[in-house]
């Protein structure tokens, strides 16, 4: 990926990162014109890291490049104002044609979602959300460390809260999903492709 972005014109790779927490960091230090996220990143998804950089730094752009064509996904980045979303497979041009939409100040969807999801997501407006949509970013957090085979007390380290408190959003996450063993929760978040089945 960094090696396409590189023999892109007018295009200058200013860092690389190997998970969300890693890559907020460095969006901070090199405050960059647009970035590329994924969804499925360890330890801070990307749809954690785009809400939390719209708070820092809303001036930086965002393209979701990614393997989930799940509606939810795709509404859920829409309502954090990321400027593009393309699925992984997406040709070498098409990747170059967002890049440059984004920097004009365009939005930039991939051709497979774009349709689709305009068409759900205005359905969708009067409608409930989504069980993902449901839950709170703290919520979702837990959920992935959980999914990612942390601990209580590892997760209460990452995210600089109190053991009580993690135990505190478990509980409020299996009453809202429904689900009520760790092993379950683990299979939703793999479902819902939050972490893939490798991490």
């Amino acid at each position: 990926m960094r090696a396409l972005l590189e023999k892109m014109p007018s295009t200058e790779v200013v860092g690389e990162a190997e998970d969300g927490r890693q890559a907020f960091e460095m969006i901070g230090r090199h405050r960059p014109d647009i970035v590329l996220l994924d969804i499925a990143m360890p330890n801070l998804n990307g749809l954690n890291a785009v809400e939390r950089m719209r708070k820092e730094w809303p001036e930086t752009k965002v393209i979701i490049l990614t393997m989930h064509a799940n509606e939810e996904y795709v509404v859920r980045a829409l309502r954090f104002d990321v400027s593009g979303y393309l699925i992984k497979d997406a040709a070498v041009d098409e990747l170059e044609h967002a890049i440059h939409a984004v920097a004009d100040g365009d939005t930039y969807l991939s051709p497979l979602v774009s349709k689709r999801v305009i068409r759900d997501y205005l359905a969708r407006t009067d409608r409930a959300h989504g069980a993902l949509e449901q839950l709170t970013s703290r919520q979702l957090e837990v959920l992935q460390l959980i999914a990612e085979g942390k601990n209580t007390k590892e997760i209460a380290d990452i995210l600089e809260v109190s053991v009580k408190t993690v135990e505190a959003h478990r509980l409020q996450l299996m009453q809202r999903l429904d689900i009520h063993d760790v092993a379950s929760l683990v299979r939703y978040a793999i479902r819902s492709g939050l972490v893939s089945a490798e991490d």
